[in-house]
């Protein structure tokens, strides 16, 4: 069994944000052609990323 390694805070929050970036352009890609199912994928790794920020955001403020 392999160990996770720890990301750093700062890692989070990049990965968290691109995460929400990538979400905002398939969410727009899905409303400008019609497709919901694009539009709800965009949402989703919206939230992915937010949480990922979040967690980022968390672990800086403890890690200090």
């Amino acid at each position: 069994r392999r160990a996770r390694s720890m990301k750093s805070g700062r890692q989070d929050k990049v990965e968290g944000a691109l995460d929400i970036a990538k979400g905002q352009v398939k969410k727009t890609a899905g409303a400008l052609t019609g497709d919901e199912y694009k539009k709800a994928k965009g949402r989703k790794d919206q939230i992915k990323g937010a949480a990922k920020w979040g967690r980022g955001r968390t672990k800086d403020i403890f890690n200090k």
